[in-house]
């Protein structure tokens, strides 16, 4: 028995080898193939119609609802239906290309206005914004003063160039005539918030957190640490105030006076930012650093309705073509590859802790 263990485990790591190296090579060759591609291949832009996506949800209910003969006629009408819609579809292609050719102005025969939505999910660093502004490009394109841009915020701040960043690419949406409405459902605070106060309408929902209008700065020092094992540290700057506090020297009054300083300058920067694009609010009774939810919200200014943004594109969608703008990064085969490895071991891992606990943790 024992032998036979002893070749099953050379058999079984043999296999494992192999696999391990096929794995390399082909990982060695993704590396190589992905080098040196061009910028334009760094993504590109997907646009979703919500519109259809409601009417797929309301049809497929409706459907589900009909016995076994309506489901039949129903369905036979959905495909004339669909039809008849290529065909229009086509031909109004087919005379916008004919207008091209020869020169002429296309001509918008659209009766129903557009809304773009966009979805920003904000960390410390805004590094959404980078997607944000090809989206922003990308609907300034051919948006006008008749669509609306619509974009669903989630952030509760972070670095101040960052985020003043990000609100300066909602201000090229105000500077073409563009209306501008911003929902938030959770959070939007801090530069969240100067995001959020860029909008022609600001809606929350019910429970979503907005303000924290404030900046904060905060640094470790170890100097005390340093100190008690005979460690000097030295820095050597040009300019009075090149560096206020410093992680491991001994910060002085003057030092944290000069840093108090920058930071209640940037707060009043802040400040103006927001109240000139809500002038309605008073600034100086919600730039605290507090954060409101509720009604409390509509009270201070701090937006205008409450509703989900879920609730908001269900009422546009009556009305309106419904766009969802999103762009994706084009992630290099090599990233793909390392990232489908990673997801299989913590599905596989995740699974195994997942039956260790049931195992461990069962009743009777």
């Amino acid at each position: 028995m024992a032998e036979f263990f002893l070749d099953y485990g050379l058999f079984f790591l043999k296999i494992l080898t192999f696999v391990i190296a096929i794995i390399f090579v082909v990982f060695a060759i993704t590396m190589l193939t992905s080098r040196g591609r061009k910028a334009s291949s760094e993504g590109r832009i997907e646009i979703t119609n919500l519109n259809e996506q409601l009417d797929d949800l309301k049809e497929t209910l409706s459907f589900s609802l009909l016995d076994d003969e309506a489901q039949k006629v129903a369905l036979k009408e959905k495909k004339e239906k669909d039809k008849l819609e290529r065909k229009e579809k086509k031909a109004a292609a087919k005379k916008a290309k004919k207008q091209r050719g020869d020169g002429e102005t296309v001509v918008d025969e659209r009766t129903n206005s557009r809304v773009f939505v966009m979805d920003f999910d904000g960390d410390m660093r805004a590094s959404a914004v980078d997607n944000m502004r090809r989206e922003i490009t990308a609907i300034l394109t051919s948006a006008g003063e008749n669509d609306e841009v619509v974009l669903r915020l989630e952030s509760g701040g972070g670095m101040v160039t960052s985020y003043g960043l990000a609100a300066s690419q909602l201000d090229r949406i105000k500077d073409k005539k563009v209306p501008l409405t911003i929902c938030v459902d959770k959070v939007a605070a801090s530069g969240g918030y100067m995001m959020a106060c860029v909008a022609d309408k600001l809606i929350a929902a019910p429970f979503a957190v907005l303000g924290s209008i404030g900046v904060v700065a905060q640094i470790p020092n170890f100097h005390k640490v340093l100190k008690q094992f005979n460690i000097d540290f030295e820095m050597l700057t040009a300019g009075k105030y090149k560096r206020t506090l410093t992680m491991f020297g001994e910060n002085t009054d003057e030092g944290r006076e000069k840093m108090i300083e920058d930071i209640e300058r940037i707060h009043e920067q802040f400040k103006g930012y927001v109240n000139e694009r809500r002038p309605s609010l008073n600034i100086e009774e919600v730039a605290t650093g507090e954060i409101w939810s509720g009604q409390d919200v509509i009270d201070n200014a701090l937006a205008d309705e409450l509703m989900t943004s879920d609730a908001y594109l269900m009422e546009k969608c009556g009305d309106a073509e419904v766009i969802k703008v999103q762009f994706k990064k084009k992630k290099p085969m090599s990233e793909r590859f390392s990232i489908g490895i990673q997801d299989t071991a913590d599905g596989l891992l995740m699974r195994w802790v997942d039956r260790a606990f049931k195992s461990r943790f069962t009743i009777g």
